[in-house]
């Protein structure tokens, strides 16, 4: 199906917002999108005529079968894509996103597929987030916690669900990045700040806020 631009944007929202069954609002995507919901329902009404979502006015937005397997095709082509940059040219985690915004635009499937294989078919990109493969599916990852719930003293990295740039600059400059282990040296309990040790370097606090934001699996 040729589509524009701007559709698949709307669609790699809706998928991203949708968080399983559940429908999405206009407003929703209008905020995510940056833009009016006026415009979101324009979209709606042309997305809908292409069996690509269902709609109905004041009931909210699902992607169909069809809509849904067209949003993971973007996914993975973005997906794939940040991990060609940061491990094939040298990016760092917070510089990508923009980029790979840009690519996953490029819908040729042969060379997706190539790009996969070249990488070594990664399961997951620089972040931590899962990368769907040739048919859609997107394995299960191994199980992670927030920082600030884990129990366990060392932990791995395992991905952020924060991907603003300027944490991922903040943590990058900590040197923290995916798959890196730490050592939880303390907790205190007046703001729920974490110390933690990362191997031959100084030990640092990072706030809570930051903490609920990393995700991490025991070692």
């Amino acid at each position: 199906m040729n589509l524009t631009i701007a559709e698949e944007n709307y669609i790699k929202s809706i998928y991203k917002l949708q968080d399983g069954t559940n429908s999405v609002s206009t407003n929703s995507i209008a905020y995510e999108l940056d833009t009016k919901p006026a415009s979101v329902t324009d979209m709606a009404k042309k997305l809908k005529e292409k069996s690509l979502i269902e709609y109905e006015k004041y009931q909210g937005i699902t992607l169909t079968h069809e809509g849904k397997k067209i949003a993971l095709q973007i996914v993975r082509r973005h997906r794939l894509w940040e991990c060609f940059l940061v491990d094939k040219l040298g990016f760092s985690w917070e510089e990508v996103h923009e980029i790979a915004e840009d690519l996953e635009h490029v819908r040729s499937e042969k060379l997706t597929n190539r790009l996969s294989e070249f990488l070594g078919n990664p399961s997951t990109d620089p972040h931590g987030d899962p990368i769907p493969d040739a048919n859609g599916k997107i394995n299960k990852p191994r199980s992670s916690v927030s920082l600030d719930k884990a129990t366990a003293k060392r932990l791995e990295i395992a991905g952020v669900s924060d991907q603003s740039t300027s944490l991922l600059e903040f943590l990058n400059a900590k040197g923290i990045r995916l798959g890196t282990h730490i050592e939880v040296i303390e907790r205190y309990d007046f703001d729920n700040s974490v110390e933690i040790k990362i191997k031959n370097q100084p030990a640092l606090t990072l706030s809570e806020q930051v903490s609920k934001t990393i995700q991490v699996r025991p070692i």
